[in-house]
């Protein structure tokens, strides 16, 4: 026997991800995108059913002088529910990593900081502090991670083994 389970009590139905609400989110960047950017959006697109709007835009500002360059970053980071950094990011623009990290928690945006992809260097203590999670590169994880933090869904997934008992 089957039981139709109503949700709506747990979540409100404005706040689950669907194509009509995606998540607004924003990767960090400096002006390029390099191949952890990249991996990003791979990892985000390889579920099919995950719908998000990215708020990045990587293409650089006419003005090159760096308050510029700062007040394009804050007007991404801002209408976003969650920010991505990627740690890569940090080993030739710090700079621009600690600000946009640093940004993102004034703005009470939560930062899910992730690795440099296949690397073991140790993250810096500033941005390990400024994370509100640290997220492997595993897809499940990312998933969950931006669901929990930008919208407080909990995916209570689980993983099905099966096995003949001979």
């Amino acid at each position: 026997m089957r039981t139709a389970v109503n949700y709506s009590r747990w979540f409100a139905p404005e706040s689950l991800v669907s194509e009509q609400n995606p998540i607004r989110l924003f990767v960090t960047h400096a002006w390029e995108e390099p191949e952890d950017y990249l991996r990003v959006f791979e990892f985000l697109e390889s579920s099919g059913r995950f719908y998000y709007r990215n708020l990045a835009q990587t293409a650089a500002p006419a003005s090159a002088d760096k308050e510029s360059r700062r007040e394009s970053l804050r007007g991404q980071i801002g209408p976003a529910e969650i920010v991505i950094a990627v740690a890569s990011l940090g080993r030739q623009h710090a700079d621009w990593l600690l600000f946009q990290m640093t940004f993102a928690q004034a703005a009470k945006r939560p930062v899910i900081l992730l690795p440099t992809f296949g690397g073991s260097a140790p993250i810096p203590k500033a941005f390990f502090e400024l994370a509100s999670e640290v997220v492997a590169w595993d897809e499940r994880a990312l998933l969950d991670a931006v669901r929990r933090l930008a919208r407080g869904e909990a995916t209570g997934r689980w993983d099905v083994v099966e096995f003949k008992l001979d």
